[in-house]
C-alpha cells in the first residue's frame, strides 16, 4: 500500500487504490463469515476454474467469487435461478473497488436446511447412545428368513433378489413394501418395522432404498424411524443411498451397508464356498468312518480269535493234550525212579559179595527194608501230585463238560444215528429223536406245527 501524500498543510491525499485497500481492511475487520441465502445468476466458470456469480433476492444484489479448489468441491451443479445457501466472507475486490463475497461453501439452500435438520437429529441420538457398539447385535450366519423393507418396484429390491439368486439360492427372501420417500413413507416404515419385529417371523430385517439427494432419503432420517430401527426385538442392516450416502437409520443399526447390493452380499453365505466346506466335512466324515470300521473289524476278529479259544471243544482237546504230558511226565519220572533203584540194588549186591555169608544176610534185610520205605515215599508223593493235577483238570473239563450244560437243565438232541442236532433246518415231521437230560434219555417225535401231527 502506497504511502498517502501531502498537497498542502493538513490535507492528506489518498490513491485509489490505497482507498480500495483501506476499505477492505475495514470491512473484513468489522464483519465476520456470514451466511446468506438468495438466488443465483450470471454463473461464470473460467478456465482458472475459479466460479463468479451474482446472489440477489428481490430487493437486491451481490456480487460473489468461490475460488479454487473450493469450487471444485462443490456436491452440485451451480446454475442461474437456483435457490442458494452461501457461507462467504464479506470483501472488497480493490482493482475495481467492487463489494463482493469470497464465498467458502455453497450448498442449494433447501438441502441446507435438511443437512442442518439431519446433524442435530444425530447429535441427539448419539447423545442418547443409540449409536453406541455395545448395542450393535451380531447378524445370524444362516439366516433362513430375511425381510427386506423396502419399494417393491425400486432398483434396490432386484440388486438383493440378483445377488440372493447368484450367493445363495435356498434364502427365502420376503418383501415388505413400504413408500421409501415422501410425507406417508416414515408413519409407513415405522409400522412395518414394528409389525416385522412382533412376528418373530425373521432371522434379519433388511432396510434398504437406492441413492438419491438428501430430500430423497429424508424417511430414513426421521427421528421414529431412528427409534424403531433401535427397539427392534431382529437385528437391523440399513443399506440407504449410494456408498457415499449416509442416514440416520445407518449409525442407529446393528449393520451399516454401503448398497442394496453389498448388503445381501453381508447377509448370504456363498454358496460355493459352503459346498466346498461341506464336500471338506464329508470327505473327513468319511475318512474317519471308515477308520472307525477297520477298527472294529479288527476288535471283532480279535474277539473271534478268542472266542473260538474258549470253545469247549477247543478246552476239551487243551485238556486232553495236558493229560497225556502228565501220562508221559508220570512214566519218565517212575521210570527214572526205577533205574535209580537198580543202580542202588547193583551196588548192594556188590558190596554184599565181598561180605561174608554170616554178615550179610542182615545188611541186605536192612537195606531192603530202607529201599522200600524210600520206595513207598516216592510212589505216594507222585500219586498224590498226580491225584491234585488230575483233580484239577477234571474240574476244567467238568465246567466245559456238555454234562454240566446238562446239570443246569437244559437237554441234547440226537437223530437216529445218534448225530448231535445243531439244527431245525432239514428236520422233517415225524423224525424220531433222542434228548438226553442229566438223568437219562427221552425218545421224542417231531410234530408238524401247522397240523399238530
Amino acid at each position: 500500500m502506497s504511502e498517502p501524500t501531502e498537497a498542502g498543510a493538513g490535507r492528506a491525499i489518498l490513491t485509489p487504490s490505497t482507498l480500495n485497500g483501506l476499505v477492505r481492511e475495514l470491512i473484513e475487520g468489522a464483519l465476520p463469515l456470514v451466511w446468506i441465502e438468495g438466488e443465483l445468476s450470471n454463473v461464470a466458470r473460467p478456465a482458472s476454474g475459479h466460479l463468479y456469480f451474482t446472489l440477489k433476492d428481490s430487493a437486491a444484489q451481490v456480487r460473489c467469487a468461490m475460488f479454487k479448489p473450493r469450487s471444485t468441491w462443490l456436491r452440485f451443479r451451480p446454475a442461474d435461478g437456483a435457490q442458494v445457501l452461501a457461507r462467504a466472507r464479506v470483501s472488497l475486490y480493490e482493482a475495481r473497488g467492487e463489494f463482493q463475497l469470497v464465498v467458502e461453501h455453497l450448498e442449494e439452500a433447501g438441502e441446507g436446511a435438511l443437512r442442518r435438520a439431519f446433524e442435530q437429529l444425530k447429535a441427539k441420538l448419539q447423545a442418547e447412545g443409540l449409536f453406541d457398539a455395545q448395542r450393535k447385535r451380531a447378524l445370524p450366519r444362516w439366516p433362513r428368513r430375511i425381510g427386506v423393507i423396502t419399494s417393491p418396484s425400486g432398483a434396490a429390491i432386484r440388486d438383493v433378489l440378483a445377488v440372493a439368486r447368484r450367493r445363495f439360492a435356498l434364502g427365502e427372501i420376503e418383501i415388505l413394501p413400504v413408500p421409501v420417500q415422501g410425507r406417508e413413507a416414515p408413519p409407513a416404515i415405522v409400522a412395518m418395522l414394528d409389525k416385522a419385529s412382533a412376528s418373530a417371523r425373521y432371522d434379519v430385517l433388511l432396510l434398504t432404498r437406492g441413492g438419491g439427494s438428501l430430500e430423497d432419503l429424508m424417511a430414513f432420517n426421521d427421528e421414529a424411524v431412528a427409534r424403531a430401527v433401535a427397539a427392534s426385538a431382529v437385528p437391523v442392516v440399513s443399506a440407504v443411498g449410494h456408498e457415499i450416502d449416509f442416514s440416520i437409520t445407518d449409525f442407529v443399526a446393528d449393520l451399516r451397508a454401503a448398497t442394496p447390493s453389498a448388503a445381501a452380499e453381508l447377509l448370504l453365505p456363498d454358496s460355493g464356498a459352503l459346498m466346498d466346506a461341506l464336500g471338506r466335512q464329508r470327505a473327513r466324515l468319511e475318512n474317519t468312518w471308515r477308520h472307525r470300521q477297520q477298527s472294529r473289524m479288527q476288535r471283532l476278529d480279535h474277539l473271534q480269535a478268542r472266542l473260538a479259544a474258549r470253545h469247549p471243544q477247543q478246552r476239551l482237546q487243551l485238556g486232553r493234550e495236558r493229560l497225556l504230558s502228565l501220562h508221559r511226565r508220570l512214566r519218565r519220572c517212575a521210570l527214572a525212579q526205577a533205574q535209580a533203584a537198580g543202580v542202588r540194588i547193583a551196588q548192594l549186591h556188590a558190596r554184599l559179595q565181598n561180605l561174608h555169608p554170616a554178615r550179610r544176610l542182615p545188611v541186605l534185610e536192612r537195606e531192603t527194608a530202607r529201599l522200600r520205605q524210600r520206595l513207598q515215599g516216592a510212589w505216594a508223593q507222585s500219586a498224590q501230585r498226580d491225584a491234585q493235577r488230575v483233580a484239577a483238570l477234571a474240574r476244567a473239563l467238568q465246567a466245559v463238560s456238555p454234562l454240566a450244560t446238562l446239570e443246569r437243565g437244559y437237554a441234547i438232541l440226537f437223530d437216529a444215528e445218534g448225530h448231535v442236532l445243531r439244527s431245525a433246518r432239514g428236520v422233517e415231521a415225524g423224525t424220531p429223536l433222542t434228548a438226553r437230560m442229566r438223568d437219562g434219555e427221552l425218545p421224542l417225535s417231531v410234530r408238524d406245527p401247522h397240523t399238530g401231527g
